[in-house]
């Protein structure tokens, strides 16, 4: 029997790396529809820049500061990170983010379609403006 609702509580999400490096706890997903998740880079850490192959995301500030790259097409900018923060990640966005050095960077986010959980191939790390550290 397929059950109707799913619920998660953070704190009992598995912890697993993100392909950009980053801590991700998967949360919730409507399948067919979309996938949340609460991502986590500690103070001074910077991801790996990366592109979705099939995926787009929304993205909101929970905690901490950083910054966040992503270029698109020739359109790139750089926004600063902070609680109360939201952002999106079009389909094709070239991204890197990274935590400020004092506090870790906490966000949540929604993938839409789900993300491919299958899939290796889902995320291709690119050249970012900053030098990971993962």
């Amino acid at each position: 029997m397929i059950e109707p609702f799913e619920t998660v509580a953070l704190g009992a999400a598995p912890v697993v790396t993100a392909p950009d490096g980053s801590e991700v706890r998967p949360l919730c997903v409507l399948p067919g529809a979309g996938s949340f998740a609460h991502f986590r880079l500690s103070a001074g850490e910077v991801a790996k820049a990366v592109v979705h192959a099939t995926v787009q995301e929304i993205w909101y500030v929970v905690g901490g500061t950083g910054t966040m790259w992503r270029r698109h097409h020739d359109v790139a900018e750089t926004v600063e990170l902070r609680p109360g923060l939201c952002l999106t990640i079009p389909l094709g966005t070239e991204f890197q983010f990274r935590a400020g050095a004092f506090e870790a960077l906490e966000i949540v986010a929604a993938t839409i379609p789900p993300w491919p959980v299958s899939s290796d191939d889902e995320a291709t790390v690119v050249d970012g403006p900053w030098e990971p550290t993962f």
